[in-house]
């Protein structure tokens, strides 16, 4: 298909690219302690999935994303410390018996499924999903109090900008537009802290400026490329401009990436995403039934909301990453429409980096 090679690359850079992010090693935030299970997820992507049971094991056969590759089969036995708490199908295509999904279920291990663009399509959670009624019923409650639906909601986004004050700390350089995005969202905290917001209403028109504040100060932020003579960088891929795009339309959107850093923040807030949703439904909580967000086509409002403290350490984690490393535009996919993909191998890479 026209849109799913590599942007200007062989087959052999692909071959040499994909082996390149496939045995990279991902620094882990701390050892493994003895007899814990093991903690990162397993990423499985590309063509010929498959997940089975075989003589009492679940037998797990990864995809293949190039040629030449090398099978990759891993057996997971009961009880096995080394089977993954979760495992993290990127797009790719394959087969999932009937058998390995209750296995998957005895023995406590969440799937999840994300899509080329890095949006979670579902989530299996090994505890399926029984809601307590007395949890359920405080969403609902808080939701119709204006007043404790302001506090829990004040609550998130006060937790977001201070966990943004660290980002840019950490990650952004000195600059005017850095110095004006710091200044609103600690004005901000000021306001919430004072009292000053009294409806949710105000507490949206506080963080939407700030969010746009926040994102405007990574402008000029600029990735390491190499072997540009073999692999033309896009214009507009030498440095980051905004969040948003306008490929998804008139209003600009964060769903359609037109920056690789964008099309990584996706990969990286879907792997949030199925975590925080996969701790609510355990914890007994409705994904569905938000407070501060409002469900939208069966979207999980109450995933969303609790995602909102933890997105800015999201960003570092894609940052460090994306600023650190050296690309190739053959690591990316250039659609037709303007649309920028992450090879399968470089996608996986992500969601490994932002869960360390």
């Amino acid at each position: 298909m026209l849109d799913s090679q590599p942007l200007d690359a062989t087959a052999a850079d692909w071959s040499e690219r994909c082996e390149h992010w496939r045995n990279k090693p991902v620094p882990t935030a701390r050892p493994r302690r003895r007899r814990e299970r093991e903690t990162a997820p397993l990423i499985l992507t590309g063509h010929g999935v498959s997940l089975k049971v075989d003589k009492g094991s679940l037998l797990v056969r990864n995809g293949f994303t190039h040629h030449p590759q090398r099978p990759e089969t891993r057996r997971f036995f009961p009880g096995d410390l080394e089977t993954p708490q979760r495992i993290i199908m990127i797009d790719g295509s394959g087969q999932l018996t009937f058998d390995a999904l209750n296995w998957l279920s005895e023995q406590g291990v969440h799937l999840v499924r994300l899509n080329w663009c890095g949006e979670v399509v579902c989530v299996l959670a090994a505890n399926g999903y029984a809601a307590d009624p007395a949890k359920l019923e405080w969403q609902k409650r808080t939701r119709e109090d204006e007043a404790a639906r302001l506090e829990f909601a004040g609550g998130l986004i006060r937790r977001k900008l201070l966990a943004a004050l660290e980002t840019m700390e950490a990650i952004i350089p000195a600059s005017p537009a850095r110095d004006v995005a710091v200044t609103r969202a600690e004005e901000s905290i000021a306001r919430i802290d004072g009292g000053a917001v009294s409806e949710v209403a105000q507490l949206r028109g506080l963080e939407g400026p700030c969010a746009n504040a926040y994102f405007s100060a990574w402008a000029g932020l600029a990735m390491n490329w190499k072997s540009e003579t073999r692999h033309p960088v896009p214009p507009q891929w030498r440095e980051y401009r905004q969040r948003s795009t306008l490929l998804s339309g008139v209003k600009g959107k964060n769903r359609k990436a037109d920056h690789p850093i964008n099309a990584m923040l996706n990969y990286a807030y879907a792997m949030l995403e199925s975590e925080v949703r996969i701790n609510a439904a355990a914890e007994g909580y409705d994904p569905m039934v938000g407070i501060y967000h409002h469900a939208a086509k069966g979207s999980p409002a109450y995933v969303f909301d609790l995602m909102e403290p933890e997105r800015p350490r999201i960003d570092r984690a894609v940052l460090k990453f994306a600023l650190s490393e050296k690309f190739t535009a053959a690591d990316f996919i250039l659609r037709q429409d303007g649309v920028c993909r992450l090879g399968p191998q470089l996608a996986g890479m992500v969601c490994k980096a932002v869960t360390v």
